[in-house]
């Protein structure tokens, strides 16, 4: 009988090792997910800022573009439909631009 009771004091006592061994196992797990996790989730904002930037840069090259087009078109149209010499038309044509250009 003693020996039985030795046997299951035994049983228990390795049977509380590898549950603590378990558990160390699980939070060495756990961590090693959690440093994945943050790595990854590093990566991605990283590649959003990169990606963002770059959708930055073309929206202004196009608003600059559009911008630039719609000044000539203004200036065309001006010199269409003003009878004026061509210093005159010139001038005419430099101080709305920089009106619209909000230099002066």
């Amino acid at each position: 009988m003693r020996d039985v009771i030795q046997k299951v004091i035994a049983s228990e006592a390795e049977a509380n090792q590898q549950v603590q061994a378990a558990r160390v196992e699980a939070d060495r797990l756990v961590t090693d997910a959690r440093i994945r996790a943050g790595d990854l989730v590093e990566r991605a904002r990283n590649e959003v800022r990169v990606e963002s930037a770059k959708i930055l840069a073309t929206a202004e090259e196009q608003a600059c573009l559009e911008k630039t087009e719609r000044l000539n078109l203004a200036a065309n149209k001006i010199k269409a439909t003003i009878c004026l010499d061509e210093t005159q038309g010139q001038r005419a044509v430099a101080a709305v631009l920089r009106c619209v250009r909000g230099s002066g």
